[in-house]
């Protein structure tokens, strides 16, 4: 039998669940921004869901599981597709569960939140604030992203420069997954063992609850500076990230992306900016580290204030840095690197100049095992596959770490370990979950 006539049959066994007909909205469901590259653009073109469907609470969800399980139909996981490398396309077909209507904040006590995996981490964050608490790690996205979303296709984000990763031990505490399986019985997942459900793709499990580590609000305000010069803005970044001071946000935007992103208004052609949620204790400090370089307060406002709004400076960091520049230029795509911190500073000095130009350097500061370094999330100016790969081994070749960005696969993209494909033989043995992200994974039988 065929899997289109699977899905119809599947269908009937949870008519409850909404089902989503329309030819947009399927094909609009299969996608995600995996678009930031062009290489992923062009291969994930056609790739598309048979059928999409919207379950409205757990029970629903683990009635799709058991019934794709049944009939052999692949099951693809998708939180609000705010994802870069193609997390929710379903390259081999079947059906894309969205996880959105699963989205209770269950309980907020003791520094952890309990959520649902389709909890958008703006409804996470607002629930922790009304208890003294907020989110230890949001990416860009927040606004939308959804808990499980993130922590099955994320990486961390605002907040990584305290907290590091989701995968730093103590980040995420338990998750609640299902297997794939006719009897989709779910279990709990805690400690060390849910690192193994950590960015992966929603590949070994489906998610249907997590707990946040959550830690105490402080009074942040967001800060933006300017610096003639691109190395100055980035060691006075580099010492203020190394001073003891509270800061959740730092990132270094090299001339001339803060005119690409839009922040013309606020940063002079040619110059640096420097963006930052910093406390408003340690204010003085930023001040006084900005003089001894060259650089000046630009823009200053109440975190509290704009947070959750567009007009927000996180909306300029991390991965929206690349989108506001991709409005504005549609030549342009990104790199993501781990520049080692016993040489960061020399490293980006050594690279902004190798490709003057062409990589334009975008930094923010985090934390990696306690150790504080530098990401890069490079814009680039697209001259062609052959050459974005010829300069990722070069970066390589120079000590500095890329994860991909330009491949849908986890291990190629820099994450697939030993545990995750452990996991994927346990909880999804017949390869249906989300199928052709892994280079080595069970091969998804049909059904009868």
């Amino acid at each position: 039998m065929s899997v289109a006539l699977d899905l119809e049959a599947l269908r009937g066994r949870v008519p409850e669940a909404e089902w989503l007909d329309e030819a947009g909205q399927q094909a609009r469901l299969s996608r995600d921004f995996s678009w930031f590259s062009p290489v992923l653009k062009q291969a994930l073109e056609g790739a598309r869901a048979e059928a999409v469907v919207r379950p409205a609470d757990q029970a629903q969800a683990l009635a799709v599981i058991s019934a794709c399980a049944e009939r052999g139909v692949p099951l693809t996981l998708r939180g609000s597709g705010t994802g870069n490398y193609g997390q929710c396309v379903p390259l081999a077909g079947g059906v894309v569960m969205d996880m959105s209507r699963l989205d209770r904040v269950l309980s907020v006590a003791g520094g952890v939140a309990r959520v649902e995996a389709g909890a958008r981490l703006a409804d996470v964050d607002a629930a922790a604030r009304a208890h003294g608490w907020e989110l230890r790690l949001m990416p860009s996205t927040y606004r939308i992203s959804t808990a499980g979303g993130f922590y099955s296709g994320g990486f961390g984000g605002v907040g990584s420069i305290r907290f590091g990763s989701l995968e730093e031990p103590g980040n995420v505490l338990a998750a609640k997954v299902a297997p794939m399986s006719p009897d989709p019985e779910p279990f709990e997942m805690r400690g060390l063992a849910v690192r193994d459900l950590y960015h992966a793709y929603g590949t070994n499990g489906v998610l249907l609850e997590l707990e946040y580590a959550l830690t105490p609000c402080l009074p942040w305000v967001e800060r933006l500076y300017v610096f003639p010069e691109f190395m100055p803005a980035a060691r006075f970044a580099h010492r203020l990230a190394h001073a003891a001071v509270d800061l959740r946000e730092l990132a270094v935007l090299d001339a001339p992306i803060p005119e690409l992103v839009g922040l013309d208004d606020r940063v002079a052609a040619g110059c640096t900016a420097v963006l930052m949620v910093i406390s408003r204790a340690a204010t003085e400090v930023a001040d006084g580290l900005a003089a001894q370089v060259g650089g000046s307060l630009s823009f200053e406002q109440d975190h509290a204030a704009v947070f959750g709004g567009a007009k927000s400076l996180i909306e300029y960091t991390w991965n929206h840095t690349t989108l506001h520049a991709l409005r504005r230029d549609k030549a342009i795509t990104y790199l993501q690197s781990d520049f080692p911190a016993d040489r960061c500073l020399d490293l980006v000095e050594t690279m902004r100049e190798r490709y003057s130009g062409e990589v334009l350097m975008h930094l923010e500061f985090l934390r990696r095992g306690g150790e504080l370094s530098c990401a890069g999330i490079q814009l680039v100016r697209y001259r062609g596959e052959p050459r974005l790969r010829e300069i990722i081994a070069e970066h390589r070749e120079a000590g500095v770490y890329i994860a991909d960005p330009h491949t849908w696969l986890l291990d190629e993209g820099g994450r697939s370990d030993p545990g995750q494909m452990a996991l994927k033989r346990r909880l999804d043995p017949l390869g249906l979950l989300n199928p052709g992200k892994l280079s080595a994974e069970p091969a998804a039988e049909g059904g009868t």
